[in-house]
């Protein structure tokens, strides 16, 4: 599925000067854009229908199109101005008061600033979602609103509606937005208890993936899988305080306190964490003069994964050896302020533990769309992208999962068209202007890399991922038949499996027990105590 940007409507300076803009202000949903040859001034506001412009005294600009304007006539004042396309769309242009106008044969359309007071002309642009008279009105109402910052959006349901990939963009009246979310249990345990006739296989497993903890066998210096080796690990623990198997955690403390200690105290031999002072960033030492190491860790591709693995391990070290957390908390803080960062970037919002002033706001995460980004700073046709929402479960990003990665064709999923959901039960990369079924590792055949991706690492919150047993079940079928294609490997099928558990527990665990191997970042003792503790396999 594909959502292709056209320029129907090019304002630009009429002098014809092309200078480079300037960002005069932003905030979290808003950007404020000034031309310095010409005067012009943007207020661009996500959420807003309305791009708003301010004309400066004797200055002017030109709206044109690629489509042939069919017509064009103003208000009696005149304040208001009607542009009709010949593609169907009608477009509606208000002035903050009269300027001068002209409507020229090349369908160029000018106004100018005349104003003798020394005030700017605020232009409002709004495209008309269809020809109802009902909601132009709404749009002639509110057209003097003019939200300068991303602060102000709107609250009262209005009929306004517009259509894009990601759904209906319905218009709302307000000058506030109170966002609630279902709260979402963060457990280090599993959320409804492991049965406990299942403690001895889960422990007898324990022993066999503790036992091969050994730091120096290590051989990758990748950020991203060394990362899933230590949050592995981290997990061997928390699983063995949850059955009682205290006996093992020693050995994994060790392991933990030798993987992680030499990258945040910068002794680890092949890479390490570097602070990128132009980004306002962490770097790897490979990323820092290959954008292609780390999957682009260094152009700030895949932070929150990598780093989240990190800092999953972290937290489980600190757990329990407080000791330790309270002698690295500094570099915690760091490596999760690099994509969790809530300060403003500013001297004010300084803090010597959070580290706000040295890290971008929020780099990864969209606060209109709820979700991160995978993508760092190099330019797509089609924009921003991620592959998955996995290493970033909390309970915006997970209602956006559900909503744009999980095609099911139910509830706020159902705005995919019925040919995509016939095909597709998991987006492959979701775009800003794209969905599509592949993955940046694998081709759309490739169904059980799709689940899994959506599955790892697999924690106590992923089951409010993948909350509704019916939906699990038809995902899981879907995937199944992926599975008998020659070559598939161990690691992902226990993905598949997990799910399975889900809602057939017997059924999982038999094809769990036959495993041979497992992805570096999931082991046999976390694959039991997932389908374990999953409960009644009774669907609803």
């Amino acid at each position: 599925m594909q959502q292709v940007f056209t320029p129907d409507l090019t304002i630009s300076s009429s002098t014809g000067s092309h200078s480079r803009h300037v960002i005069s202000s932003f905030s979290d949903l808003s950007v404020t854009l000034h031309f310095p040859s010409s005067n012009l001034t943007f207020f661009l506001v996500r959420g807003s229908p309305y791009v708003t412009v301010s004309l400066s005294q004797h200055e002017s600009l030109s709206i044109t199109s690629i489509h042939k304007i069919s017509s064009f006539s103003s208000n009696a004042s005149p304040t208001k101005y009607s542009l009709k396309l010949d593609n169907g769309q009608k477009w509606l242009i208000y002035t903050s008061s009269p300027p001068k106008f002209s409507f020229s044969h090349d369908m160029k359309i000018t106004f100018a600033n005349l104003s003798s007071d020394g005030a700017p002309v605020m232009l409002r642009i709004a495209v008309l979602s269809d020809s109802s008279s009902v909601n132009e009105a709404i749009l002639d109402r509110y057209s003097s609103c003019c939200p300068l910052s991303g602060d102000a959006l709107f609250t009262k349901p209005y009929c306004v509606e517009y259509k894009s990939i990601d759904g209906e963009l319905v218009g709302v009246i307000g000058d506030s937005w109170l966002l609630k979310t279902d709260p979402v249990s963060v457990n280090w345990h599993s959320n409804r208890g492991v049965k406990e006739e299942s403690y001895d296989e889960i422990k007898s497993a324990l022993s066999k993936d503790v036992e091969n903890l050994d730091s120096s066998a290590i051989t990758t210096t990748s950020s991203y899988f060394y990362g899933k080796l230590i949050a592995r690990a981290a997990r061997l623990a928390l699983i063995a305080e949850e059955v009682d198997f205290l006996d093992v955690i020693p050995v994994v403390k060790k392991f933990l306190s030798e993987t992680i200690g030499p990258w945040l105290d910068g002794t680890f031999n092949g890479n390490g964490f570097l602070y990128d002072e132009k980004w306002g960033g962490i770097v790897t030492k490979q990323g820092s003069t290959d954008p292609g190491a780390d999957f682009g860790f260094g152009v700030y591709n895949d932070h929150h994964y990598h780093l989240g693995y990190f800092l999953y391990g972290i937290a489980v070290l600190a757990k329990i050896d407080p000791k330790w957390g309270k002698k690295y908390k500094p570099q915690a803080y760091s490596i999760m302020s690099d994509f969790m960062n809530l300060g403003g970037g500013k001297a004010e919002h300084y803090h010597s533990t959070l580290n706000h002033y040295h890290y971008t706001r929020l780099r990864c995460f969209d606060l209109y769309k709820l979700h991160s980004w995978a993508g760092g700073l190099a330019e797509f046709a089609d924009g921003r992208n991620q592959g998955s929402t996995r290493s970033t479960l909390a309970a915006l990003e997970i209602h956006a999962a559900k909503m744009w990665w999980h095609v099911n064709g139910e509830g706020d999923s159902n705005m995919y068209e019925k040919d995509f959901v016939k095909k597709n039960k998991l987006i492959g990369v979701l775009w800003s202007n794209k969905r599509e079924s592949r993955l940046w590792i694998a081709p759309p055949v490739r169904k059980e890399c799709r689940l899994g991706i959506q599955l790892m690492p697999l924690v106590p919150v992923s089951e409010f991922l993948f909350s509704y047993k019916s939906s699990v079940k038809k995902l899981v079928e879907w995937t199944m038949p992926a599975l008998d294609r020659k070559g598939v490997e161990d690691g992902w099928k226990g993905f598949v499996y997990a799910l399975e558990g889900v809602y057939d527990n017997e059924s999982a665990l038999e094809k769990i027990r036959r495993l041979k191997d497992f992805d570096n970042g999931n082991s046999f003792s976390n694959l039991l105590w997932w389908i374990h503790s999953r409960g009644s396999s009774k669907l609803f």
